[in-house]
């Protein structure tokens, strides 16, 4: 579809300079309009503003229910590769009944996610957190019982709770290893390189892996999805990790399985209240290593929302298959 005139393009992200300058050089032959509230955080949700009603195109994290509400909307792109307000039936269902297309940035964030995961199983598998404490405390020399408890990655197994584009991704960072790889998703569909897993066959699986890595997304369906049960389902010394949402795991239950020694180890990088309180009993539970919801940092990143967001006009102005695209 080709426009036959200029398309109203309302934003309420803020960018750095050089990604807005992107961004307005760009958007040259059409019409830019920035919100009067725009936030620098892709998670946080913008306030309805009255401008919005008058767009074509939205790029943000727009009020859900300001999207519905405008007709003249043909397309919502958020700069975020998790979409919770808009994961809705009323939501999605309103948007194709009209059409209108809705996407993500899915791909500007799978890659340093999928890094992250790998540099906590390298590190936890090298023994790096340890040897660190050691040089910030009495300096030991460890080198007997630091060398006798490090692992190899290699040929290990690997459980993906949720396979989009960031288990596609670590799975292809994983593959040089040798790694087993099971997936868990809703569609069946095979996957190369990967064993695809429905949620029945999931208590059969988890006692086979050695790394359980949570990619699942905030939904109805996944809210402590990782709880006490499917945890003691575990093998004894496995590994876990969280750079999906912190909604989806239960944080006590987690907590009793690192302390128990269930589980070896856990690297954390989304809780259910962040910022994580100082008090929470995460920071000090043994062998739990958090990070600030950094794991789709990148010093790229608004550089690398402008380009997706501009390639992707480029293909529905055009007609063409558009990037990360939901509905």
């Amino acid at each position: 579809m080709t426009p036959s005139k200029p398309l109203t393009i309302w934003c309420n992200a803020k960018f750095t300079d050089r990604a807005t300058q992107r961004l307005v050089a760009g958007l040259a032959a059409h019409q830019l309009v920035w919100a009067a509230h725009a936030s620098p955080s892709v998670l946080d949700g913008g306030a309805p503003e009255p401008a919005l009603a008058g767009a074509d195109i939205v790029l943000g994290q727009p009020d859900p229910a300001a999207c519905l509400a405008s007709a003249r909307l043909r397309w919502v792109e958020v700069t975020s590769a998790g979409y919770t307000r808009y994961d809705t039936p009323q939501f999605q269902e309103a948007f194709r009944a009209r059409g209108a297309a809705f996407s993500c940035m899915s791909g500007v964030f799978a890659d340093p996610c999928a890094q992250h995961v790998l540099a906590l199983m390298l590190a936890l598998g090298r023994q790096l957190y340890a040897s660190h404490l050691d040089q910030l405390g009495a300096h030991g020399w460890a080198y007997g019982p630091r060398r006798a408890v490090s692992r190899l990655l290699t040929g290990q197994t690997v459980l993906l709770l949720g396979y989009g584009a960031i288990g596609r991704r670590l799975t292809e960072l994983l593959t040089p290893f040798g790694m087993k790889i099971y997936a868990l998703r809703r569609r069946a569909r095979s996957e190369s390189g990967v064993h695809i897993v429905a949620e029945e066959q999931l208590t059969a699986v988890l006692p086979l892996a050695d790394h359980v890595v949570n990619i699942l997304p905030d939904n109805a369906s996944t809210q402590r999805f990782v709880n006490a049960r499917r945890l003691a389902c575990c093998k004894p010394g496995a590994r876990f990790y969280n750079v999906g949402r912190g909604t989806t795991v239960d944080e006590p239950a987690l907590i009793e399985a690192l302390r128990s020694g269930r589980l070896d180890a856990a690297g954390l990088d989304v809780f259910e209240t962040e910022p994580l309180p100082p008090d929470n009993p995460l920071w000090t539970t043994p062998n739990c290593f958090c990070t600030p919801h950094t794991a789709g940092g990148r010093h790229d990143q608004d550089e690398a929302i402008v380009a997706h967001f501009l390639a992707n006009l480029t293909a529905f102005s055009t007609g063409g298959k558009m990037t990360d695209r939901v509905v």
